[in-house]
């Protein structure tokens, strides 16, 4: 197989213009061949030529002899890697191996476990996807919070009410992301997302996904119990003996998979008090700001609106004199902020899109680096304390809303009054309020600080009627569960860590990734259970 890279057209291309371009950079006359698109990346460095920019993967006959044809560092043989599943390994297991959680690390740790006949369980503190998706949009209109069935948790996990941006910096070595996208567009996602440079599926399309990946599970033997929270774990003589749910059930395992989510801070404390080695990890908070999409359309595509392209999304980082890092996460083009609460009296806002990417505004998370040297306790959960501390507060200065403030007043350090041109897009009630009181001063005079030096790079980014919104608290989790870096076990046998609330992941994929991880680590050293559920 032949790969071309760096393969340019106009953005206006057809297919058969591409085809016509691959014939010609391989000088193939009229000789057939076949392709598949590895990549496709946006050239729009020059605003009025910008350029698709492919590599694709070639076959043809002779390829050898096409290759002496031509000289060029772009063309090169290259061959296509196969994802392999380990064998069942020798050590006894007497039970289902348990998954607590749903989250993308749980989902597929559970897909791949069940296809090689561990017939896992999968326990979930929420709601089925259809289920949570009402709850969640109950509580955005009315502002009923359920604890247990949120933005949070639930089937799905975080991501679910997300951009669902599919794009990781992880290498794939082994072909785990590849296998992410393609259980993705089995499951129903479009299969552009295989070769996209930035794939990502709406909240809309997230929820009939995850829920047709739970029925694959079920019909290789899985199976799922919902409103079930894994409340303690039964430990003896550092071996897991069973698992606790909803306080009352005992449900016997020598494996489980600990895959919760950034936000299961019940179940960090839990595991804290059972001896679970954890460690503090950095993360970072701060606001999310919210832009009119047609001036970040300007910005980077040079016109305010191109059906082609879609609603442009930008990435900015700055180092600031004091020695943090304030960049943008979780960008949102054409997005929502919603409040992504998951406790009483506390507020934390996060973004989604849907897969059409059609609000009014742009909206990102503006965020600066924290680590334990910012956390009010020494101890392992000072990242939380942190946390909630924030979230208390900004729960307190929306009384209950969403607070948002203009640029221009949190610049003044008053509360805001009166919108201007930009008009908040947000899911969930808010109100005007003082933004930067939420924070300690390093942090607040950081966000200020990163925007105006933002500015310099998008022209109206530090705009005076640029809206900020408080609380993004819930950017990683704040904890590691430590895990023996081959075995992928933590210090109680039968524990594996997974995903992005035990600190291994940064995202969907990732965390998809880190769970197929984990399923192999399990594969590799277990048989297939005796017992059935």
């Amino acid at each position: 197989m032949i790969r071309i890279t760096q393969l340019k057209l106009p953005i206006t291309h057809t297919e058969e213009q591409l085809q016509k371009k691959i014939a010609k950079t391989l000088r193939l006359g009229a000789a057939p061949f076949t392709y598949k698109i590895h990549k496709q990346s946006l050239d729009a460095r020059h605003k009025d030529d910008k350029k698709f920019v492919y590599t694709v993967d070639v076959k043809t006959e002779q390829e050898a002899c096409t290759l002496k044809k031509v000289h060029n560092k772009n063309i090169m043989l290259t061959k296509e890697t196969c994802y392999h599943f380990p064998s069942p390994g020798s050590a006894e297991l007497v039970h289902p191996p348990v998954v607590i959680g749903s989250g993308p690390a749980g989902l597929f740790c559970a897909w791949y476990l069940a296809k090689a006949g561990y017939r896992p369980l999968v326990l979930e503190r929420g709601e089925e996807a259809d289920k949570r998706q009402k709850t969640v949009e109950n509580f955005w209109k009315n502002g009923v919070l359920d604890p247990d069935s949120n933005v949070q948790f639930g089937e799905g996990g975080a991501g679910t009410f997300s951009d669902g941006k599919l794009n990781t910096l992880v290498k794939d070595t082994f072909g785990r992301g590849k296998e992410v996208l393609a259980r993705f567009v089995e499951a129903g996602a479009p299969k552009e997302i295989l070769y996209q440079q930035k794939p990502h599926l709406g909240t809309d399309q997230l929820v009939g996904i995850v829920q047709f990946m739970r029925h694959q599970i079920e019909e290789m033997g899985g199976q799922f119990r919902f409103r079930s929270t894994v409340t303690d774990l039964l430990i003896q003589d550092d071996r897991l003996e069973a698992v606790m749910v909803n306080d009352q059930e005992r449900i016997p395992a020598e494996v489980c998979i600990l895959a919760p989510g950034h936000s299961a801070r019940d179940t960090f404390a839990m595991l804290n008090k059972r001896g679970v080695c954890m460690e503090p990890k950095s993360f970072a908070v701060g606001v999310r700001v919210e832009h009119p999409q047609t001036m970040i359309n300007e910005d980077l595509y040079g016109e305010p609106e191109n059906d082609l392209l879609g609603a442009a999304s930008y990435k900015v980082t700055h180092t600031l004199e004091n020695g943090r890092g304030v960049y943008s996460f979780c960008m949102c083009p054409g997005g929502y902020v919603v409040n992504a609460s998951s406790e009483e009296g506390l507020l934390a806002v996060n973004g989604m899109s849907y897969q059409a990417r059609d609000s009014h505004n742009a909206n990102s998370a503006i965020i600066v680096t924290v680590n334990p040297s910012d956390f009010p306790e020494e101890s392992v959960l000072g990242g939380i304390a942190l946390q909630r501390n924030l979230e208390r507060a900004a729960w307190e200065a929306g009384n209950g809303k969403v607070p948002v403030q203009l640029f221009e007043d949190y610049c003044k350090k008053q509360k805001s009054s009166q919108l201007r041109e930009v008009q908040p897009c947000i899911k969930g009630e808010y109100t005007l309020a003082d933004v930067r009181s939420i924070f300690p001063k390093e942090i607040g005079d950081s966000i200020e600080a990163g925007i105006h030096a933002f500015g310099k790079k998008l022209s109206g980014f530090d705009r005076p009627d640029a809206l900020l919104e408080g609380v993004e608290s819930r950017t990683s989790s704040p904890v590691r569960i430590v895990r023996d870096h081959k075995e992928l076990i933590s210090n109680i046998e039968g524990i594996y860590p997974c995903g992005e609330g035990a600190g291994y992941a940064g995202g969907i994929t990732s965390a998809a990734m880190d769970g197929i991880k984990v399923a192999e680590a399990v594969a590799e050293f277990y048989s297939l259970p005796v017992n059935k559920m």
